[in-house]
């Protein structure tokens, strides 16, 4: 497995997002834990999820108490794995709602810190900006978890590059990552992710897999996906993560995954070299052409 950094630590460049086991739809235990340990298994070092992560207000942090359970069952070294939390997101009845204030991101973070079992959350990250609360009160209740220890890094999420840059002021430098919407079908955050590059921050794309199913059913739009991928054998999805690390090397994408099989293949993508050719099909710039690499 391949690193990138977030902070002063290295991680896998491909990430596994937890979401998938925790909300609607999600599958028995049995399988998440699975899907977690066939993580693991395939060099993933960096797991993300998030306090807001379950069905409604009976079973608060669900993910986080699900992504504990499956490290403390897992037979091997798990020393390395960086857990990324995110604090912000409320689910009253079931519904998403925020809350940006201080008092209540200090509140969740040791809420996390309990679930997840550990004296500091590896990344904090402050999940949506809160119209109701200055954003920068929000990012200075991080700057302080910082302070006393609570986190190892800060991140924030959904954020435009005006955002990215006070937080990374008030931080004194220190914001390690941002992560924001970015896949095929997705794509307005290409400023977030230049800007994330030119400060050496990592860009953690989350939903990465937006707008790809299988190669049979890819329309037009996507279609130098399907194209690349039969030339690679390889999945329209493995293309898609080879595609988003060779954009930059702050990118570590995070593909949901609630399946062992799916989380592998996404794992395995690290492998996939594509072209100049073929990137710049991808990027919507080209005809796909030239060898498979």
């Amino acid at each position: 497995m391949q690193t990138r950094r977030i902070g002063g630590t290295q991680v896998s460049a491909i990430g596994l997002g937890g979401m998938p086991m925790s909300v609607q739809g999600r599958p028995d235990e049995s399988r998440s834990v699975a899907t977690i340990h066939a993580a693991l298994e395939a060099g993933v070092t960096l797991i993300d999820t998030a306090d807001a992560y379950h069905l409604d207000t009976s079973d608060p942090g669900h993910n986080e108490s699900l992504i504990a359970r499956a490290l403390a069952s897992f037979p091997g070294d798990t020393s390395a794995v960086l857990v990324a939390t995110k604090g912000g997101h409320t689910r009253p009845g079931g519904a998403w709602a925020l809350d940006g204030s201080p008092a209540h991101l200090k509140r969740a973070a040791e809420a996390s810190l309990k679930r997840l079992g550990t004296e500091a959350l590896g990344l904090y990250q402050f999940h949506r900006p809160d119209p109701e609360v200055p954003y920068a009160e929000s990012i200075g209740a991080l700057a302080e978890l910082l302070d006393e220890g609570k986190i190892r890094f800060a991140g924030i999420s959904n954020a435009n590059p005006e955002q990215i840059r006070l937080a990374n002021e008030i931080l004194g430098g220190r914001l390690a990552a941002v992560q924001n919407e970015f896949s095929p079908a997705f794509r307005s955050s290409e400023p977030e992710l230049e800007l994330c590059s030119e400060l050496g921050i990592a860009f953690l794309p989350w939903s990465p897999l937006g707008g790809i199913t299988k190669a049979e059913d890819l329309g037009s739009r996507f279609a130098p996906f399907a194209e690349v991928a039969r030339a690679h054998d390889a999945s329209p999805q493995q293309v898609t993560l080879a595609w988003m690390l060779a954009k930059s090397p702050v990118v570590i994408p995070i593909p949901g995954s609630s399946r062992p099989e799916t989380i592998r293949a996404s794992a395995a993508a690290v492998h996939l070299e594509l072209s100049d050719a073929e990137l710049a099909a991808l990027d919507g710039q080209g005809a796909v052409s030239g060898s498979a690499s």
